[in-house]
């Protein structure tokens, strides 16, 4: 449950609350929109490279001193965004809240319950999914009601604060179960050893990179593009940052069927099916011009996608190669989706203006992403990849 909470939190505090807030700061301070959304852009650049560095640490040592050393400087960096003086100090912000977002964002919190829960990691990685899936929910309004009460700068302070408030304690208190050794984790694999290199160069691993970055990108493209697409359609700010919210709650409705329903099916067609999901419900929102309720209806359907979709990125590893190296193999899977999510602001809003319309771009990202259930199909772990796997378990 600590977990739960502190990925709702952070998640919102330091990745929802920019698509609501960046309007508002480039209406304010003047700065070129793109500047605004590349120095968010950095951060998850950085946060995709400092993750690698954090998986191996995940291994050896546990998620207690990243994960509250995370909130610590993702609370400085909040504040350093809110109170920059100019677009240096801004961009620096970012720069600082990338670890942060490495080490308290979802890959650190799989790795611990994958590591702890061992063959029952599916239903706690559902339960803890479930739950982090409300961070939209909860923070896209609030985001909306703070920025019309103090501003974008006000909004970040406060939003600090809930950081500081919330995770600092639940990571240092909380998270103080032991952390097995790899010859003894409940899901019966030894430490990692030579194999690791074999099973990331294998055709399986490659191709799920391939796949997990198109399909990444193309539905966090979707989270950062929805509102001003929702706007452009007739929706007033504050409803698309209902719409972006309630999302959350489909993300949550989604994660509802992948335990019951999903895991029956095998692990590559599940994967071919949930991007081909993804692919189809950004179709629906470049299709719908109106009404309201339909839009918003079509916001909730493709947050179900997302939630799907964050359920395959955490069992990637683990139904494929098994889990004494999850830490590694995940953050070096994560770093393609973190650097295609990081792209995706920038990216959205090129492809929106070069071909007339955010409509346009949505129709791209749901090519994009079928092009990443292509990918999938190939995801399979090749004989070679299995044997490395093996070496893992006994080395």
């Amino acid at each position: 449950m600590g977990l739960c909470v502190t990925e709702i939190t952070s998640w919102g505090v330091m990745f929802y609350a920019f698509p609501v807030l960046s309007p508002s700061i480039t209406a304010h301070t003047r700065w070129p929109a793109t500047v605004v959304t590349a120095a968010f852009s950095v951060g998850l650049v950085i946060s995709a490279f400092s993750g690698i560095a954090a998986g191996r640490w995940l291994d050896q040592h546990g998620p207690r001193a990243l994960m509250t050393a995370g909130s610590i400087l993702g609370v400085v960096a909040m504040v350093c965004v809110a109170t920059a003086p100019n677009l240096v100090v801004f961009i620096a912000g970012w720069v600082l809240a990338g670890p942060a977002m490495a080490a308290t964002f979802y890959p650190p919190a799989f790795a611990a319950v994958t590591r702890w829960y061992g063959p029952d990691r599916v239903k706690a990685l559902t339960a803890l999914t479930l739950v982090a899936g409300f961070a939209s929910t909860v923070f896209a309004p609030l985001t909306a009601v703070l920025d019309s009460w103090v501003g974008w700068r006000g909004s970040y302070l406060a939003l600090a604060a809930v950081l500081a408030v919330v995770t600092i304690p639940i990571h240092v208190f909380v998270l103080h179960l032991p952390w097995p050794a790899p010859d003894h984790c409940p899901a019966g694999h030894a430490a990692p050893g030579q194999g690791v290199g074999a099973i990331v160069r294998s055709r399986g691993f490659v191709a799920l990179l391939v796949a997990v970055g198109l399909g990444g990108f193309a539905i966090y493209a979707v989270v950062v593009n929805q509102i001003p697409l929702l706007i452009g359609q007739g929706l007033s700010p504050t409803v698309a940052a209902w719409a972006l919210g309630l999302g959350g709650a489909g993300q949550v409705l989604g994660r509802l069927f992948y335990h019951p329903v999903l895991t029956r099916i095998p692990v590559v067609a599940r994967t071919v099916t949930i991007f081909a999901a993804g692919a189809i419900t950004t179709a629906l929102l470049a299709i719908l011009s109106g009404p309201a309720v339909a839009l918003i209806a079509a916001a909730v359907v493709a947050g179900m996608a997302r939630g799907l979709y964050t359920l395959v990125q955490a069992t990637a590893v683990s139904d494929r190669w098994g889990s004494a190296a999850y830490g590694r193999l995940t953050s070096i899977l994560s770093a393609p989706t973190t650097t295609a999510t990081a792209i995706a602001p920038w990216a959205g809003a090129a492809i929106a203006t070069a071909f007339g319309g955010y409509r346009v771009l949505f129709a791209v990202l749901a090519v994009i992403c079928l092009a990443g259930a292509a990918a999938a199909v190939w995801t399979r772990p090749t004989a070679a990849a299995s044997s490395a796997e093996a070496m893992v378990a006994v080395n």
